[in-house]
């Protein structure tokens, strides 16, 4: 009887292993049982950066003209998924609107750097077959994400900088536009307020540490990540990095495995904040890595690598974050983020503060 009862059990064990989803090589995915009952035919999140974002800060106005401009963003993706598109071309185009709303760090709302000009920085992924593409430090592109999607469609390389990526989008037929376009009076005060603050701080011999980087205009990054109704995973992110920035820097954004990745096996992330530290420590690859190797949820994994690892090393920010069945996460340690998500039934949460407004 012993014998038969194992042979049961054992029979039992391997039939549910079988109705376990599986990646594309067959390999088991990570996502627990506690999530398969939320499984969305598709899904898409955003975020317009993360930062010291309070309520009391923020007027009336200002906060409303934010929340319409993630709507439209997070609709323009939401629409293409419904009617069957890709989630390349929902990130893309979603990314799109947020590029040109000069209320983000990214395209038209760039914050300038030490000499007063725009760099900007892009990646996008594909999921399904991890291919990828990045620009940075592009000074005349009206959209870099749309740039870093030639790269990762049009070349055989996956991260492309300064005049080189802008002789490429040329060839490409990309928009090319005056650096002017970029100008905003916002971030131009912003700048100006910087160097004073700089001038301030070497004149007091006192001042034991000054960082100009340190600042809340580095924050304003958009992302998005999408599932398509075939199930594939996309991610990308846009940004103008930090204000001030010197010496040609390049934040996160642009570098796979930080800012921005897509695995169709565990989750799609799009990274904003400190971007030293999101390299550091490989924040977006960490929580796919996880999911894959360390079997955890994308809550539980989101929530390890940003409120414990990344708050310990002494970074700030947040992700944006999709599993291959649709759940979502908005994981961030700064007072507040950007974001919206909307599921196959078209239900929308949108946030600014800790708390979802809606």
């Amino acid at each position: 009887m012993k014998h038969i009862f194992y042979s049961l059990v054992l029979l039992l064990s391997l039939s549910a292993c079988k109705e376990n989803p599986s990646g594309e090589d067959g390999a088991m995915t990570s996502t627990p049982e506690k999530q398969r009952d939320s499984v969305q035919d598709f899904a898409i999140v955003i975020h317009g950066g993360a930062g010291t974002i309070l309520k009391e800060n923020m007027t009336d106005s200002l906060e409303t003209a934010y929340e319409a401009k993630l709507t439209e963003a997070i609709q323009t993706g939401y629409k293409i998924l419904q009617n069957g598109g890709t989630s390349l071309e929902a990130v893309q185009r979603t990314i799109n609107v947020m590029e040109n709303s000069p209320l983000f760090n990214s395209a038209k709302g760039a914050v300038f750097n030490h000499e007063g000009k725009n760099e900007l920085d892009a990646s996008i992924m594909d999921g399904k077959t991890l291919n990828a593409g990045a620009v940075a430090g592009v000074t005349n592109i009206k959209n870099p994400i749309n740039l870093a999607n030639e790269v990762m469609v049009n070349s055989e390389h996956v991260l492309l900088s300064g005049k080189g990526a802008e002789e490429f989008a040329e060839e490409q037929g990309l928009e090319i536009v005056d650096p002017s376009y970029f100008f905003t009076q916002k971030r131009y005060d912003a700048l100006q307020r910087t160097l004073e603050q700089e001038k301030t701080a070497k004149k007091d011999t006192k001042t034991a540490f000054y960082d100009p980087f340190i600042k809340d205009d580095k924050y304003g990054t958009v992302g998005c990540v999408a599932l398509d109704k075939n199930g594939n995973l996309a991610a990308g992110t846009s940004t103008g990095g930090m204000n001030n920035k010197r010496y040609n820097r390049i934040g996160d954004s642009p570098i796979i495995g930080a800012g921005t990745y897509a695995n169709n096996k565990t989750c799609g992330v799009s990274s904003t904040g400190w971007g030293e530290y999101f390299m550091r420590g490989l924040v977006a690859y960490d929580i796919s890595a996880m999911m894959e190797y360390g079997g955890k949820s994308l809550k539980e994994a989101t929530d390890a690598v940003i409120q414990k690892k990344l708050t310990n090393m002494g970074g700030t920010g947040g992700i944006i974050s999709l599993d291959n069945n649709g759940n979502v996460s908005m994981e961030f340690n700064t007072p507040g983020m950007y974001r919206a998500y909307m599921n196959d039934k078209g239900e929308l949460q949108l946030g600014i503060y800790k708390e979802l407004q809606k």
